[in-house]
């Protein structure tokens, strides 16, 4: 395949120190799957002209090793009618040369974290041959499980002091934090998340709670008098496996338990795995609020509410709320799925080993689900509840969802693998056999937020006790659609908190 690399990622890679070691990753990838690493004239122009003059030089001595564009496809006219109207200064100009040629087809993918250039690949129907470096690090860790650097993943609670301050991991905290040591020092014996892999960090969360007394001068405009979690140390190294939701449903999670009213980080973006975070937060409701001043410089300060409102149309962004004013259903998933898609909502009877976080669809928040129901009608912002089947005894509701979109009329199987692959429990073979399985009724993608595991479980005679099922012949077998109070009950006897769910 060949590749075109935004700017961006260019820029990221040749100012490339210990630091930001990880965009090798990346380059790894496309060196052992033997892709081609093409840029585009206008990128050469754009590098030539940084100011950072150690950049320039790297790139100048290693220009070697990618495949400049050698002719520019004409701009399209459907391109000049979707763009022309965006396009107001040269950078913007130069975004449109670049996707261009993936509209074209004169390259097969574009990898950028660029929001623009996403932006403008949505506008034009290309979105699925456009990645950003995490989802094209999603894609082929799927596709190529042999190849992957990360094997075994685990999300655990440790201790700052059981860790290595001298690991490579923390060498951009060191950089960006005069001191860090220090204060690292101090935590030894606080509670931090972090993520291994051969003994050695991947990812890291400390979060801390901050009362209405807490001292905001440093922040410009100074936060006002609120209960706050605050995001303390947040990396996730480039690795395919979606560890930044996994790490970012924790934070949600912390914050609805200890009822707090806002969630902040403060965070600098000079480094790509900087960006790549700042996008998932705005994705999931953050928004940029000031400038906290610091001796490393001055990072920007996202806030995220924590109060009970829904965005049925987009619910990642008041997530992990969701709204009763739609549709619910329940819907069943078989036991040897069940658990692979929702490591959080595990059984007793079953072993946490065997669901270590070594797939990108265990860690994801956002996930797919494959049916033929008869019942179709789903909207974004409905709530699905998961019944893990077993029998009269065994078959138990362990988990709520929401509808983020519904992809009907799907046009072939590779469309459909290709749209399942990352969020789904299915390798490309078992999708393959689930497209093909009845091609008078083709299956549909459900595309669902993963929000809440309920703590007690109840089984299908409950379910029937209490009126959710109305006999032992009516399980649901599709999306089967429940009551608001069907919902209430289950909530209340599943010991579940009831807050989460918004009228």
């Amino acid at each position: 395949m060949k590749i075109l690399l935004d700017t961006n990622i260019v820029i990221h890679r040749e100012a490339a120190t210990a630091i930001n070691e990880d965009i090798g990753v990346l380059f790894r990838w496309l060196d052992n799957l033997h892709h081609v690493k093409c840029i585009h004239p206008v990128t050469v122009e754009e590098i030539q002209k940084h100011q950072d003059p150690k950049v320039r030089r790297a790139f100048e001595v290693k220009l070697g090793n990618y495949n400049v564009l050698k002719t520019q496809a004409p701009i399209s006219d459907v391109v000049r009618a979707v763009m022309e109207p965006l396009d107001k200064n040269q950078n913007d100009l130069n975004d449109t040369t670049i996707i261009n040629e993936l509209y074209c087809g004169r390259v097969d993918a574009l990898i950028t974290e660029d929001k623009q250039l996403l932006n403008k690949a949505s506008l034009l129907s290309i979105s699925d041959r456009v990645y950003t470096i995490d989802a094209f690090l999603e894609k082929v860790t799927t596709e190529n499980p042999e190849l992957a650097d990360y094997k075994v993943l685990s999300v655990r609670k440790s201790l700052f002091g059981n860790i290595s301050l001298s690991d490579d991991f923390f060498a951009s905290f060191k950089e960006d934090y005069p001191g860090y040591e220090k204060w690292f020092n101090k935590k030894a014996d606080e509670t931090v998340y972090v993520c291994l892999s051969e003994n050695k960090p991947i990812a890291l969360l400390y979060l801390k709670v901050e009362g209405k007394d807490e001292d905001y001068n440093d922040i410009d405009p100074p936060l006002t008098p609120k209960k706050r979690l605050k995001i303390g140390s947040f990396k996730v190294t480039l690795n395919g496996f979606r560890l930044g939701e996994r790490f970012l449903k924790i934070v949600f999670d912390n914050a609805i338990r200890l009822k707090v009213d806002e969630v902040y980080v403060t965070i600098f973006d000079k480094r790509i795995e900087q960006q790549r975070l700042i996008n998932l937060l705005e994705e999931y409701g953050f928004s940029l609020y000031g400038i906290k001043k610091g001796p490393g410089g001055n990072e920007l300060v996202y806030v995220r509410s924590c109060e009970r409102q829904v965005n049925r149309t987009t619910p990642k962004r008041t997530y992990p709320f969701f709204s009763t004013a739609g549709r619910i259903f329940i819907v069943p998933i078989y036991p040897e799925y069940h658990t692979e898609l929702f490591p959080d909502s595990i059984l007793r009877t079953e072993s946490p080993m065997d669901f270590v976080e070594n797939e990108p669809h265990r860690n994801a928040i956002s996930k797919v689900y494959i049916s033929r129901s008869i019942e179709r009608n789903l909207a974004s912002g409905d709530v699905i509840l998961f019944y893990r089947t077993g029998g009269y005894y065994k078959s138990v509701v362990t988990t709520i969802g929401v509808v983020e979109s519904v992809v009907d009329k799907i046009p072939s199987e590779a469309d459909f693998i290709r749209l399942c692959r990352q969020r789904s429990v299915f390798i490309d073979s078992q999708l393959s056999k689930q497209w093909n399985y009845d091609k008078r009724n083709r299956p549909f993608i459900v595309n669902f937020l993963y929000v809440y595991s309920l703590p007690k479980r109840i089984n299908l005679k409950r379910l029937i006790e209490i009126g959710v099922i109305t006999g032992i012949d009516r399980v649901p077998r599709g999306f089967t659609p429940i009551g608001l109070k069907n919902l209430r009950d289950i909530m209340k006897e599943c010991q579940a908190d009831e807050s989460l769910a918004v009228d």
